[in-house]
């Protein structure tokens, strides 16, 4: 058993002025190698060296960080900003602005991209996290899974209904929509919106620059209409917990902060755990025997999950980072201001680390220890909703099997096609039989 590199790589938008080539030696995440197999490409790259220089979408140079050890040293290394003003080097424009501006979205959104979570460092980081940590503690998803479970069986109970030639898209039918209901119930977004937040996340994604430019003025006007409404008709859901949290302390939360929560939470919240959801069902349906100690041992689920997340996570690479110091790391120096970019799909198969790191193992995760992989990242930007997307993958696959124990894939494994996004590893549709 191998890697998941066998289905239908499509070819990497031609629409979005690439880079590609231009630098010999130093690989560029647009690198259609990189996009359409990042599992072989990057693993060269992690067998060339633990460190190795490249260049990012706009073509600036950046740092490949590909090895397990160093990718973990670097997430909890204070020494590395995700905001990029914070590193004090590095002349010339922000990256993430150069790439916002390749996508033509209007200069003054920029700040909703830039100013995200994602983006910031301590003290901003801690207390931004603080205003909504609560909703994300392991009692509360503990309490929430009842819901879940009544959303994933609603759901599979009217996948029949969206047969076509005997098959159903399991992407656009459950494993898209049982998060996205779950993220959307979390944060107070009604349930006629949520269709168009489908939208604006497939927008969101897409190598289309105009796509984006044409998705985010109506997302942020909405985003901020909705608030609006919610001020003046709190309820319990984490909007009305944000605006409270503002209005007992401006200073807490600005208006465009919380916009930008709301953004990140519901994108970053149904978009990788539908992916997880579709990777891990189409790697369980072509390795038999896992599905089958998965069925026979329900109680493996967390484990299997984890594994599924290091096998074939949706997220191949982090965020930019950028050192506040001259650091030297596995014998090579980063300067101050250097930007690197941690690839989690070559540290999550670094034979370093893993014995036999192709091999799907449901059982390779120890019960109850710390987590073995870093597809959720590590340290201080740890994933705020690592905890629900894991119970929903246990529910979802839990769920479908035991709805349809006769589910297979409608196409072979090599026909399954896959959205050719830098970074990312997602099925475009898993059409199955029931």
């Amino acid at each position: 058993m191998s890697a998941p590199t066998d289905q239908t790589p499509a070819t990497p938008s031609a629409t979005l002025t690439t880079h590609v080539g231009k630098h010999p030696g130093e690989p560029n995440v647009m690198d259609p190698a990189l996009i359409t197999d990042p599992f072989r490409g990057y693993g060269a790259l992690r067998e060339q060296g633990p460190v190795v220089r490249g260049r990012f979408v706009d073509d600036s140079p950046l740092w490949f960080v590909t090895r397990f050890d160093e990718v973990r040293e670097v997430l909890r290394d204070a020494r590395f900003a995700n905001n990029r003003a914070h590193s004090g080097g590095g002349a010339g424009e922000d990256p993430l602005a150069r790439m916002l501006e390749m996508f033509g979205v209007p200069k003054e959104l920029d700040v909703y991209f830039l100013g995200s979570i994602l983006n910031q460092d301590a003290p901003d980081h801690s207390r931004l996290r603080r205003l909504v940590s609560r909703a994300f503690t392991a009692r509360k998803i503990t309490d929430l899974r009842p819901r879940v479970t009544e959303i994933a069986d609603a759901l599979l109970d009217r996948l029949p209904e969206y047969a076509e030639n005997g098959a159903v898209d399991l992407i656009e039918h459950f494993a898209y929509p049982l998060p996205i209901t779950v993220i959307c119930e979390l944060v107070g977004i009604p349930e006629e919106d949520r269709p168009q937040w489908r939208v604006w996340g497939a927008d969101l994604v897409s190598l289309e620059p105009g796509r984006l430019a044409r998705s985010m003025p109506p997302m942020i006007e909405h985003i901020h209409e909705l608030i609006g409404r919610r001020r003046a008709a709190l309820t319990d859901d984490l909007l009305s917990d944000l605006i409270r949290a503002q209005d007992d302390d401006g200073s807490r939360l600005s208006d465009v902060e919380m916009v930008t929560m709301v953004l990140t939470l519901v994108l970053a919240g149904h978009e990788t755990t539908a992916h997880l959801i579709g990777n891990g069902t189409a790697a369980l349906l072509t390795h038999p025997d896992q599905l089958r100690l998965l069925r026979d041992d329900p109680a493996l689920a967390p484990r299997a999950v984890h594994e599924l997340m290091r096998w074939c996570g949706p997220v191949q690479g982090t965020q930019l980072r950028y050192a506040t110091e001259d650091v030297e790391l596995a014998g090579t120096r980063i300067a101050r201001g250097d930007a690197v970019q941690l690839i989690l799909v070559a540290a999550n198969f670094d034979p370093r680390h893993y014995d036999d790191p192709e091999r799907l193992d449901l059982t390779r995760h120890p019960a109850g220890h710390a987590e073995n992989h870093v597809g959720f990242g590590h340290g201080m930007h740890y994933c705020l909703g690592a905890t629900l997307a894991r119970q929903e993958g246990e529910v979802a696959f839990d769920r479908l099997f035991s709805r349809y124990p006769d589910v297979r894939l409608a196409v072979a494994p090599e026909e399954l096609k896959r959205d050719p996004l830098p970074g990312s590893w997602r099925l475009s549709s898993l059409p199955l039989y029931l």
